[in-house]
């Protein structure tokens, strides 16, 4: 049961970007401007990073590459990134700090486990993607960057978004009680009344049940209801209570706590507590008990038929992977995706919000899809030749649920 509670609690950390992301946007919005060829630069750097990651995202969303390679190759991005930012460039009058600590800022948020430990997980392998990537010569460490950061807040002691990172990433690093310390900054630098108030209180109350080993302390308790007086929706609060919940027996109790929180949860998070939520339905199946029913998914939702052309199906093999995905017309990275086996052709399945790869990437985000179906031979996240394709584009995105069939019809050349 332990090893539930561990995974869906390093889950609960993913909703720190949710949780927070408001505070990263309004403090870059208050950093003065930069020259443009900074801007210029940074902005390469980081949409060379960006579509890096997002190959890679498609490949551990698709399974075929498994959480371990996927923060060995993410890690390597980043230190790239770091890299490139380090050379000097030039400020404005009245500079805040230099390119290359601002970068060791986001830096620092980039290192925060994204990667789901999740119980749903379907691990891959690809060591030779980690080979085929170009290493930097002079790769900056965690510790370097973290003491870079450290030396940034004591020449700037009220920039809450660089408290609030270097808490998460102490608190990742097992450091409980210097990331509690660092939480307890975030709070003293923002207003009171500041709407992420309460996701900080639900990060120190999931860093106290961390540091005292998955125990209900009146500590625990106490930030967890100041939470959820702020925030009744938050997923750190919320997940804390449901783990607690499931380790003591109360199933049905966990179920009503994972469910609340899943409105807040997007791709792995969400996935994992639909997973955990299942368990707890099973524990309650063999106990006997009747079994609560899951609440309806909001947001986006696309029901999709999928189905092979007669003259293709000679070519498919019953082993083979299917990938079944939603994208932004013209776009690359899914918002939504599932992996399913070519043997259950045809199928019907659902993209939704909940499959959202990343915070503020949901299917809603946008107002038209390219929906997609391919069979794999490889297995690989990536279209090669000779696997067999469809699509539909666009297909419109509302709030009500729709149905699309598609069909696979042709071979990739």
């Amino acid at each position: 049961m332990m090893a539930l509670w561990g995974s869906i609690a390093l889950l609960t950390l993913i909703a720190v970007a949710v949780v927070f992301w408001p505070l990263l946007s309004a403090s870059r919005r208050t950093r003065n401007a930069r020259t443009d060829q900074a801007e210029d630069r940074q902005h390469q750097n980081i949409e060379i990073y960006r579509e890096r990651l997002a190959e890679l995202e498609e490949e551990r969303v698709a399974g075929t590459l498994d959480d371990e390679n996927f923060e060995v190759l993410k890690l390597e991005l980043e230190r790239n990134l770091l890299i490139d930012a380090e050379q000097p460039v030039e400020e404005l009058k009245h500079p805040r700090p230099s390119g290359a600590q601002l970068v060791t800022v986001v830096l620092l948020a980039l290192l925060v486990p994204v990667a789901s430990l999740g119980l749903y997980q379907t691990l891959g392998s690809a060591p030779d993607l980690e080979v085929a990537m170009n290493p930097p010569k002079a790769p900056a460490t965690l510790e370097e960057a973290i003491a870079q950061l450290e030396q940034e807040l004591e020449r700037h002691p009220e920039n809450a978004e660089g408290w609030y990172l270097l808490a998460n990433t102490y608190v990742n690093q097992g450091r409980f009680d210097e990331g509690i310390s660092a939480f307890n900054k975030v709070l003293e630098v923002l207003p009171a009344e500041a709407p992420q108030v309460a996701g900080v209180h639900g990060q120190i109350a999931q860093a106290l049940y961390f540091r005292d080993g998955g125990k209900m302390s009146d500590e625990v308790r106490k930030q967890i209801d100041l939470t959820l007086s702020m925030d009744p929706g938050d997923m750190a609060a919320l997940g804390i209570l449901g783990i607690d919940a499931y380790e003591t027996g109360d199933y049905r109790q966990a179920i009503e706590y994972w469910s609340r929180a899943l409105p807040g949860a997007t791709g792995d998070a969400a996935q994992s507590l639909r997973s955990g939520i299942e368990q707890a339905k099973q524990q309650l199946v063999a106990a006997g008990e009747p079994v609560p029913e899951m609440p309806a998914v909001k947001g986006a939702v696309i029901n999709v038929s999928v189905d092979i052309a007669d003259e293709l199906k000679a070519k498919v093999s019953p082993d083979q992977v299917l990938f079944i995905y939603a994208r932004p017309v013209g776009g690359r990275m899914p918002l939504a995706a599932v992996r399913r086996k070519a043997s259950e052709l045809p199928i019907e399945v659902e993209l939704n919000d909940s499959m959202a790869m990343m915070p503020g990437a949901e299917l809603s985000s946008v107002g038209e899809v390219e929906i997609g179906a391919r069979i794999s031979n490889s297995g690989q996240a990536i279209a090669a030749p000779g696997d067999l394709i469809g699509s539909l584009s666009p297909v419109a995105v509302s709030s009500d649920a729709q149905s699309v069939k598609l069909v696979i019809d042709r071979v990739v050349e």
